[in-house]
């Protein structure tokens, strides 16, 4: 890691360490949550929670959702609501201060809601393979002291990684985060997105609210620890946002809202909130089975994520796997969908 990379990290932790003893109203933009869940959470919880946006909006019932920079918990408490007692709920995050007020709570709103369904893990969102307690229990027991020493604590991790995993692989439905991304530095930005799509199950999604702006960030602001915390020096453009999903293998990738007044604006460039919606499941094997779809419109002609074309009315043979993902969210509304004739006909 760079010692720029260092300087980030730590800026943003401090910055979220002294945020979760105090409210700090600049860390980012007012949100409307639903009132009906905030009930139950206790004010220092509400007091002390930093967003631009309400991922939790779109969790479903029955669902297991992992909170990428879960803070004090709020997210993670409304999501516990919604996904009920038989799904669960798991927070990320790097603060000790903001796991400690997130920890503590977590029996009250148990107790409130009549079952437990949140954990908190402390951990790096764009390694979600290392566990970081118990990365520290071992290294109480084996301490750094030497170059040696420090060349097997790299070891440890990495074993750590697959035999301990803090996240395991296809083990989530839904992915949510609330102004975090733009937190970690660029140059680990491409391993944020695909641990994303990595802990996330065959059909599942991410749903993340974050800040982009709508040209890039010149390397004077990059620079800015201070601007880094205040959620402004990280933030991807609009399109680059939407494109790093795509890169990591992300498909049916859309903006469910876009804030259309700006959160800042920083030297002439505009910083706002949005929240996208993004699934992963095309991976795998074509085969044929004689299956079709009609592209229903409105457009008269469009482009998927595999690159195929269509026009509006017109049918298109397609293989077993496409026809699939076209049942699904988010296409579904968009096509008609035709079977094979069946032989006895």
């Amino acid at each position: 890691m760079s010692d720029f990379n260092l300087n980030v990290e730590t800026a943003v932790k401090d910055r979220y360490a002294a945020g979760a003893q105090c409210c700090e109203p600049a860390l980012c933009c007012p949100v409307q949550y639903d009132p009906r869940w905030l009930k139950i959470i206790p004010q220092e919880v509400i007091e002390r929670d930093y967003g631009c946006g309400d991922p939790s909006a779109y969790v479903r019932e029955g669902e297991t959702v992992l909170d990428l920079g879960s803070g004090t918990g709020k997210i993670c408490f409304i999501a516990a609501q919604v996904v009920g007692a038989k799904g669960r709920v798991i927070g990320v995050d790097m603060t000790d201060d903001m796991l400690e007020v997130a920890r503590r709570n977590a029996p009250i709103i148990a107790e409130r809601v009549g079952y437990s369904n949140v954990e908190f893990r402390k951990g790096r969102i764009q390694d979600l393979a290392l566990d970081l307690e118990k990365l520290d229990a071992e290294l109480k027991a084996r301490p750094i002291n030497s170059a040696d020493a420090f060349l097997k604590a790299n070891e440890l991790a990495d074993e750590l990684r697959v035999k301990h995993p803090l996240v395991a692989t296809d083990s989530v439905d839904v992915v949510v985060s609330n102004c975090v991304l733009n937190l970690v530095d660029p140059s680990l930005k491409p391993q944020l997105f695909h641990e994303i799509f990595r802990v996330l199950r065959n059909g599942g999604r991410a749903v993340i609210s974050d800040i982009v702006c709508d040209e890039e960030v010149p390397l004077a602001l990059q620079n800015d620890p201070t601007l880094w915390s205040g959620c402004i020096s990280g933030a991807l453009t609009e399109y680059g946002f939407l494109k790093a999903f795509e890169d990591a293998g992300f498909y049916g990738i859309r903006l469910l809202k876009r804030d259309e007044q700006p959160w800042q604006t920083v030297e002439g460039i505009e910083f706002r909130s949005v929240t996208v919606e993004a699934f992963k499941g095309k991976q795998g094997e074509c085969f044929e089975r004689k299956q079709a779809v009609i592209y229903k419109g409105p457009f008269k002609k469009v482009l998927d994520d595999d690159g195929h074309a269509m026009e509006r009315g017109q049918r298109y043979a397609v293989c077993d796997k496409t026809f699939n993902l076209y049942r699904k969210e988010p296409y579904a509304s968009q096509f008609d969908f035709i079977e094979p004739l069946s032989s006895n006909r």
